[in-house]
């Protein structure tokens, strides 16, 4: 409501009604102007609020501004003829236009071609739309008719012929805006009526003690009206004596279906087993979600025990060239664990021997651990010479 007291709309739409009622071109001008900047900001900002906005699903405030109606093109015509009659009386024109734009519903039918802009959905894009232009349309045109029969001073067109075209431009833009909304109201009408003669016939017809219609649809491709009922059952006398009245409710051409007893405890037992069905495929999706993870978590582990016989035969040929004195090298990923922690600690053991006729230093053995660490991606290194590894072997 508040929108739609402070939107922009509905003087632009006055001005061009009094334009065309006083046949002033260039107050239409500055009319339609003022009108198409206030209607393109109005949009914008409705889709930008949707684009941003986590609530997508759209509420009965947005459905209900996508369907338009006859009467839609009523309130616009009416709400329109109070708005130039109190604009015409001094004083009195205060309270009339804001009723005149909550009436008329100016703003919502925007936001809803907003709504339906920033989620794609077009359908609601064009029908908000299309209830706008009826609003703008017949505002618009009471206000010419009040201007007309209230007697304002209006521009003679140069020559009878434009002036009956311009007539005949109006007449169009009227006739074409109405025709869609008749149309619609047309097919709403009978829907109505159409669904109140099926909840009629299954009241009158179907319905009895010990019975519970579950529920009840038609489908208009195979014209067949179908029944699930439970508990006592419908005879087959009663349904033939239903489907012959089928055509006092509006009903006619349509087939008589009604699925009961065995049948209808088998749809619920099948609804059941289905749900069940589901359930159990979830639970084996993840199940299969859990068996995934764990085996890339053990693919992972034996990749990193393999990991150092790859790279021992990688590095053979760059280290008979940077460390000649080293004549063998073993390496294994190891686990340290003590008495006093649980704590354990992870790192590959490297045993090498030297030859003893070549050199052998501390700083060598410093170069040789940082190049190790280099080649096994930052694994942590511990050095044992083989001398001190057998040592140890013994002692076990």
């Amino acid at each position: 409501i508040g929108a739609m007291l402070i939107s922009p709309l509905m003087g632009p739409i006055i001005g061009m009604g009094l334009a065309v009622g006083t046949n002033d071109l260039d107050l239409l001008k500055r009319a339609l102007k003022n009108f198409s900047i206030a209607m393109l900001i109005s949009v914008l900002t409705a889709t930008i609020y949707f684009f941003i906005s986590p609530l997508e699903e759209a509420q009965s405030e947005l459905l209900a501004r996508t369907t338009p109606t006859i009467y839609d093109v009523l309130i616009a015509f009416f709400g329109g003829a109070a708005g130039i009659i109190a604009l015409s009386t001094r004083g009195r024109g205060g309270n009339v236009i804001p009723g005149v734009a909550i009436a008329t519903a100016l703003m919502p039918p925007l936001c809803t071609a907003g709504y339906g802009l920033a989620t794609g959905q077009l359908n609601f894009f064009f029908g908000a739309f299309y209830l706008f232009f009826i609003n703008t349309v017949f505002i618009s045109l009471a206000t010419a008719l009040g201007v007309r029969m209230m007697r304002f001073h209006y521009h003679e067109f140069l020559s009878p012929e434009r002036a009956k075209h311009a007539r005949n431009i109006l007449m169009l833009i009227v006739i074409a805006t109405t025709i869609p909304a008749v149309m619609m109201t047309i097919n709403i009408i009978r829907t109505s009526i159409f669904e109140n003669g099926l909840r009629r016939f299954i009241s009158s017809e179907l319905e009895q003690p010990g019975t519970q219609i579950l529920s009840s649809g038609t489908d208009a491709a195979t014209k067949e009206l179908r029944v699930i009922a439970v508990g006592r059952a419908i005879t087959e006398e009663k349904q033939r004596s239903a489907s012959e009245n089928m055509e006092h409710y509006g009903l006619g051409g349509y087939q008589l279906s009604v699925i009961q007893g065995g049948a209808s405890d088998s749809l619920l037992a099948l609804s059941s087993q289905l749900a069940q069905r589901a359930y159990s495929q979830e639970s084996e999706h993840q199940k299969l979600l859990e068996l995934s993870a764990d085996n890339a978590a053990l693919t992972q582990q034996l990749n990193a025990y393999t990991r150092c016989e790859e790279v021992a035969e990688a590095i053979r040929p760059e280290l008979a060239v940077l460390f000649p004195a080293v004549r063998s090298l073993s390496l294994a990923r190891t686990v340290e664990v003590q008495r006093d922690t649980t704590a354990t600690r992870r790192f590959v053991t490297a045993v090498f021997a030297v030859d003893d006729s070549k050199s052998w230093t501390s700083a060598d053995a410093t170069r040789f651990q940082e190049w190790l660490k280099t080649r096994l991606s930052g694994d942590s290194i511990v050095l044992l010479p083989r001398t001190q590894a057998a040592t140890t072997a013994a002692r076990r």
